[in-house]
């Protein structure tokens, strides 16, 4: 057989992109059953299931466009699945943050469960993928950009509740303004090495913003919560920028 019949070990994008569809099916069932639910519990109009719906579409075509060559399988994998479940969860939250609504008390206790429930999963993706061993660039990049969304959204949640001012979003947006500096400093884009700590800073990020959520916190303490969190963040992307800086011309690019 000659390598111009050889078969192509890898799967196009295209076909893979038709292995995915059930999978993205499923979690906007699931979509469509959270924000049904929120809507019904939280007595939001129609406005905002359309929001959460439009939101998952925009979410469900970016991963179609960046679909890899290969993937463990099936579909999207067992990791990237829990990932998708978790994505499922956290459109409905971040639909709430578009409607010009106050939550009330029941309203953040619903936010902070479903919220709970999308910081567990986030665990659980990475042991699946440990334990199978199903490891892959995409998945982590589908993780990393996943996790920075959920904690934009609840920054702007907690901004709204009004127990802190407009600096908390800085939780959310610190991982945004990184990338727009790598534009203008390419050496900020090069990969990073894996660090536990990155990690951890991230988890702790989410449960401080859900303390500040929570009813039963106070402002004052909500406010000291939040700012000892940004500090954390702050100085943990402090540490990767020098590393980036010492590094400049020994790490690779991106992927």
């Amino acid at each position: 057989m000659t390598a111009l019949t050889q078969p192509n070990p890898f799967p196009e994008p295209s076909s893979l992109r038709w292995k995915i569809v059930g999978d993205l099916v499923a979690a906007l069932v699931l979509v469509t059953l959270a924000a049904a639910t929120t809507t019904w519990l939280l007595g939001f109009e129609t406005g905002y299931l359309i929001n959460a719906l439009g939101l998952y579409v925009a979410i469900a075509a970016l991963l179609l466009v960046n679909i890899p060559r290969s993937l463990p399988g099936p579909g999207l994998g067992h990791a990237n699945r829990i990932t998708l479940v978790r994505a499922s969860l956290i459109v409905p939250i971040a639909a709430i943050a578009t409607t010009p609504i106050t939550l009330n008390t029941a309203g953040a206790w619903w936010v902070i469960s479903v919220s709970t429930i999308a910081l567990i999963l986030d665990g659980v993706d990475g042991y699946v993928s440990r334990l199978r061993q199903c490891g892959t660039t995409f998945g982590a990049r589908f993780d990393m950009e996943l996790d920075a969304f959920f904690l934009l959204v609840l920054s702007i949640l907690v901004w709204q509740s009004g127990k802190t001012g407009a600096w908390i979003t800085g939780i959310g947006i610190i991982r945004y303004a990184f990338v727009i500096a790598a534009f203008f400093g390419p050496w900020l884009g090069r990969t990073l090495p894996t660090n536990l700590r990155r990690k951890v800073i991230c988890v702790i990020q989410g449960i401080a913003l859900l303390i500040c959520l929570g009813p039963i916190i106070p402002s004052t303490l909500a406010s000291l919560v939040g700012s000892v969190a940004l500090c954390s963040l702050v100085i943990s992307f402090g540490v990767d920028i020098q590393w980036l800086a010492a590094h400049k011309e020994t790490v690779r690019p991106t992927d």
